[in-house]
C-alpha cells in the first residue's frame, strides 16, 4: 500500500488469487461527462458503478466523492474488484492510495519583513488581510493567540467554506482569523479501523501539534510575548499575519492517506482559499499516480498558489519529494539564531552541540560518569540506539549517555535514558545526519552533537576505559544565541535535488527558514511530543522542510495580496527569480551536513527573499495548457494526462514545444546522454512577461556552467509597456567528460536579465549521464 504502480502493473497478477481479505483504498477516476440522466448525483452514478463490480451480498461504500480538483471516488476495493471496474468504459484510471508522513521567533526578522517599514510587502499586501490559506495537516488547536482575530475586518465575501463541529471543536472555535476547518478521516479509517478516540480526536482539532506549529509559521498574529521553556524570546509572528487560515485535518496517527488528502484539497478548492500548504510528503512516483500532485494540479488551474515541503530525506541525493512543476517545491535552511548546549569532556575539551532544556538542570561545576549506551552489554545494537527497554539500569543511573539517532524520535530516547536513571543524555549524529543539529525541547538535560564530534566522544570514552579510569562530561547549556553566521545553511535533512521523476525541472524550487522554528502548539501536547511529557507551553521549536513550507505559503498569500492578477506561476518566478544564494558573510551558502559549499541541488534557485519578490521585474508565467505540453512530452499517454488535468488532451502541439525541459519555468536543467558522443548540445524556449518599468532594457549576463558553452539570443530584451510578452533562446553545447558507466557529472551557471534596478536569475544546470 505504500507505493504506486500504475494499476495494470500492479494488480494484473494478484487478481486471480485475490479476495476481500486482501482490501485496499483505491481513487477511482471517472469521465467528466455528466451523469447520466437516470442519476440524481454523480454519488448516485458512482454507487451504481460500484455496486455493478461487488457481489450482490457486499455494501456499497463510498468513501469519497470529489468533484473540485477530480472526478471521481475513492472505494475499498480488493484487487479483482478493481480490476472489474477498471474495465467500465467510463473509468479512466484506478489508483492504489499512498499513506503519506508529516514532514516533520525570528524568520520573519531574517526573511526582512519589519513591520515598522513605512513601504515594502507587509505594508503593501495590508499583511495577506483578504487572503485565504489552506493548511492541510494534523488539524488546528483554535485557541491559541496566534489564531485571535483583534482588529481583523469581515470574512472575505468569497469565502463558501465551512467550520465543522464536534463535541471538542465548538462552534466558538473560529473566528475572523481562522474562518474555516474540516477533517477528513475515511481513508484513514478503511485502512485501520475505527479510531481511538481517546488518543486523538474525531474533529479539526489537533493531537499533534505538527499543524498547529506550520498554521502559525504561515499565517500566526504578532504576539509578545512568546518563548519555548524560556529560550527563542521575542515576538512570534506568521509570514502573512492577518491571512485567513482554514484548516483541514488529513493525518492521523497512522499517518495521511491519499483518500483523505484528495478530499481536503478538493473541498479547500470549492471553499475559496487563495494558497493551499502542505508538509506532507511520501515516495516520488509519476504524477498521473500522486494523489497530492493531482490535487495541487486542479488547484493551481483555479489560480490557487500550492506549496510543499521536500522531504526530510536529505543530505543525500535524489531524495527530494513533491515534485511536480505546478507545486512550489520547499527545502529547508538555517537561521541566524541556534541553542549552543556544549558538552565539556573530562579530558578538558569543549564539543559543540546544541539543545533546549530549562528543568532542574545539572550541578554547576560538577562533572558526570559518562557512557555510550551500545557498551553497555545486551543487543548492542538496540541500546546504542536507546530504544525502549533496552538500557539496563545498573549501566546508566546517574550517568550522562550518549545515544544514537535512529529508529525512534530523539526526544523518546531521552525518555528511555531517563526511566533507566540517566541524568543527561548527548545525541549522536550518524555519519548519514552529518553535522546537522536539531534541537528538541528534552525531558532532561539532553544535546545533539554533529557526527564528528560524536566520533570524538567516543574516542574518549575508549581511551578512558583502557587507561581503567572514568570518562567524565557535563553540559553547558547557553540559551539562546543571535546572530549566528554562516546563515542560512542548508539543513542538513532537507531533501535534495535532482529530482526523480522529471530531471529536466529543477528541485527543490528554493529554501526558506526550517530549523529550530518557534511557533503555536497545542495546549494538551508536551513540548517533547511524547505521551510522559506534561509540561505545557503556548510555543514550540520544530525542524523540517514542514516549518520551511508555511514560510513559503504565508509569503506567497503576501504577494497575491500585493499583485491580484499574478498567476500562482508568476508568484513562485518572482520567488525564485529573486532568491540569493549567498549567506552573512557574503559566501555560497553551505551545507550543513558536511560544512561543504551547497549546490543548486541543495537550494534550488536559492534561499527566499521576500522584499525583492515583491519587485522582481520579470516573471516566467505558465497557462494550463504549457503543463499539458509538458505532459505530453513527458511521454504520458492521454489517458494518463486526463487524469492529471481533467481535459482530453491534444499532443499534437506539444512537439512544438521541444522537449520536456522547454515548460516555461524560472530554471534551466539540460541532461545528457554520453553515449559515446563528443558535444551534446540542447535548447530552451523562454517567454518572459514585464510585471517591472514601461519602457526598460534587460540585458543578459550568462555565467555558464564549466565545461560548457551557453548562447542566449536575443541578448537583450526591450520592453515598451507593462505587461508585454518577449521571448529568448538559449543554447547548450557540453563537451563529453571522463565518467565511469553508470555515474553522472553535475555543473552548474546561471543566466540573469538586468536592466539596472532588477536582477531576474535563473540558475542553469548541465548534466551529462555515462549509461551503464
Amino acid at each position: 500500500m505504500g507505493f504506486f504502480l500504475f494499476f495494470f502493473l500492479s494488480l494484473l497478477s494478484l487478481a486471480s488469487s485475490a479476495s476481500r481479505v486482501d482490501q485496499k483504498t483505491f481513487i477511482v477516476r471517472v469521465q467528466n461527462e455528466a451523469k447520466p440522466s437516470v442519476f440524481t448525483t454523480h454519488k448516485h452514478w458512482y454507487e451504481s458503478s460500484l455496486s455493478s463490480v461487488l457481489s450482490p451480498s457486499t455494501p456499497t461504500q463510498l468513501l469519497h466523492v470529489y468533484d473540485s480538483v477530480f472526478h471521481g471516488f475513492s472505494a475499498k476495493l480488493s484487487p479483482t474488484e478493481a480490476l472489474k471496474l477498471q474495465t467500465l468504459p467510463h473509468v479512466i484510471a484506478v489508483i492504489p492510495e499512498q499513506v503519506r508522513h508529516l514532514q516533520t521567533t525570528r524568520s520573519p526578522l531574517f526573511l526582512g519583513l519589519k513591520t515598522t517599514d513605512s513601504a515594502g510587502l507587509l505594508k503593501e499586501s495590508d499583511f495577506g488581510s483578504d487572503l485565504v490559506i489552506g493548511v492541510i495537516d494534523t488539524g488546528i488547536w483554535p485557541e491559541r493567540q496566534s489564531f485571535n482575530d483583534r482588529n481583523l475586518g469581515p470574512i472575505p465575501s468569497k469565502w463558501k467554506g465551512q467550520c465543522v463541529t464536534t463535541n471538542d471543536f465548538g462552534s466558538n472555535s473560529c473566528n475572523k482569523k481562522l474562518i474555516g476547518a474540516r477533517y477528513f478521516c475515511s481513508g484513514y479509517e478503511a485502512s485501520n479501523g475505527k479510531m481511538n478516540e481517546t488518543s486523538e480526536f474525531r474533529s479539526p482539532r489537533d493531537s499533534d501539534g505538527h499543524g498547529t506549529h506550520t498554521a502559525s509559521i504561515a499565517a500566526g498574529r504578532y504576539v509578545f510575548p512568546a518563548s519555548t521553556l524560556g529560550y527563542a524570546k521575542g515576538v512570534a509572528a506568521g509570514m502573512a499575519p492577518k491571512a485567513r487560515l482554514a484548516a483541514y485535518k488529513v493525518c492521523w496517527n497512522a499517518g495521511c492517506y491519499d483518500s483523505d488528502i484528495l478530499a481536503a484539497f478538493d473541498s479547500a478548492v470549492a471553499d475559496g482559499v487563495d494558497v493551499i500548504s502542505l508538509s506532507v510528503g511520501g515516495a516520488v512516483v509519476p504524477y498521473y499516480l500522486d494523489a497530492i500532485a493531482i490535487g495541487a494540479y486542479g488547484a493551481a488551474e483555479k489560480g490557487i498558489f500550492v506549496s510543499a515541503s521536500a522531504g526530510n530525506g536529505g543530505p543525500g541525493g535524489l531524495t527530494v519529494t513533491n515534485v511536480a512543476p505546478w507545486v512550489a517545491t520547499v527545502g529547508a535552511g538555517t537561521i541566524d539564531r541556534d541553542f549552543p548546549a556544549d558538552v565539556k569532556l573530562g579530558n578538558g575539551k569543549v564539543v559543540t552541540g546544541a539543545g533546549v532544556y530549562n528543568g532542574r538542570g545539572l550541578s554547576p561545576g560538577r562533572m558526570y560518569p559518562l557512557v555510550y549506551a551500545g557498551s553497555g552489554g545486551g543487543d548492542g545494537y538496540s541500546s546504542s540506539l536507546c530504544l525502549e527497554g533496552s538500557l539496563d539500569p545498573d549501566f546508566v543511573k546517574g550517568k550522562i549517555v550518549l545515544c544514537d539517532r535512529g529508529i525512534n524520535s530523539r526526544a523518546a530516547k531521552g525518555e528511555v535514558v531517563k526511566k533507566a536513571g540517566g541524568i543527561g543524555m548527548i545525541l549522536a549524529n550518524g555519519v548519514f545526519d552529518g553535522e546537522g543539529l536539531v534541537v528538541d525541547c528534552h525531558v532532561l538535560p539532553a544535546t545533539a552533537v554533529g557526527a564528528s564530534n560524536a566520533d570524538e566522544i567516543r574516542q574518549y570514552i575508549d581511551s578512558a576505559s583502557k587507561s581503567k579510569s572514568s570518562a567524565t562530561a557535563t553540559i553547558l547549556f547557553q540559551g539562546t544565541r543571535l546572530g549566528v553566521r554562516p546563515a542560512p545553511v542548508v539543513a542538513s535533512f532537507s531533501a535534495r535535488g535532482p529530482n526523480p521523476e522529471t530531471p529536466e525541472i529543477l528541485k527543490p524550487d528554493v529554501i526558506a527558514p526550517g530549523l529550530n522554528i518557534l511557533a503555536a502548539w497545542p495546549d494538551k501536547v508536551g513540548p517533547a511530543g511524547i505521551p510522559s511529557d506534561n509540561r505545557r507551553t503556548e510555543f514550540n521549536i520544530l525542524s523540517g522542510t514542514s516549518m520551511a513550507c508555511p514560510h513559503v505559503s504565508g509569503l506567497a498569500a503576501l504577494l497575491k495580496a500585493a499583485h491580484p492578477d499574478w498567476s500562482p506561476a508568476a508568484i513562485k518566478s518572482a520567488l525564485m527569480t529573486t532568491a540569493y544564494t549567498v549567506d552573512n558573510r557574503g559566501e555560497t551558502m553551505v551545507d550543513e551536513s558536511n560544512g561543504n559549499t551547497s549546490t543548486v541541488l541543495d537550494f534550488g534557485s536559492g534561499h527566499v527573499h521576500p522584499t525583492k519578490a515583491m519587485n522582481p521585474g520579470l516573471v516566467y508565467d505558465i497557462t494550463p495548457m504549457d503543463y499539458v505540453d509538458f505532459l505530453c512530452n513527458s511521454n504520458y499517454t492521454i489517458n494518463n494526462i486526463q487524469v492529471i488535468t481533467r481535459r482530453n488532451a491534444d499532443c499534437s502541439g506539444a512537439k512544438r514545444a521541444g522537449h520536456v525541459g522547454n515548460l516555461n519555468y524560472p530554471s534551466f536543467s539540460a541532461v545528457f546522454q554520453q553515449y559515446g558522443k563528443h558535444t551534446m548540445s540542447t535548447h530552451f524556449i523562454r517567454q518572459v512577461t514585464n510585471v517591472g518599468d514601461p519602457n526598460s532594457v534587460y540585458k543578459v549576463t550568462v555565467r555558464p556552467p564549466s565545461g560548457t558553452l551557453v548562447t542566449v539570443e536575443p541578448k537583450q530584451l526591450v520592453f515598451r509597456r507593462v505587461g508585454q510578452k518577449l521571448n529568448f533562446l538559449v543554447r547548450v553545447e557540453a563537451m563529453a567528460v571522463k565518467l565511469a558507466p553508470g555515474s553522472t557529472n553535475m555543473k552548474s551557471g546561471s543566466i540573469v536579465w538586468s536592466d539596472g534596478k532588477h536582477n531576474v536569475t535563473s540558475p542553469i544546470v548541465v548534466t551529462t549521464q555515462q549509461p551503464l
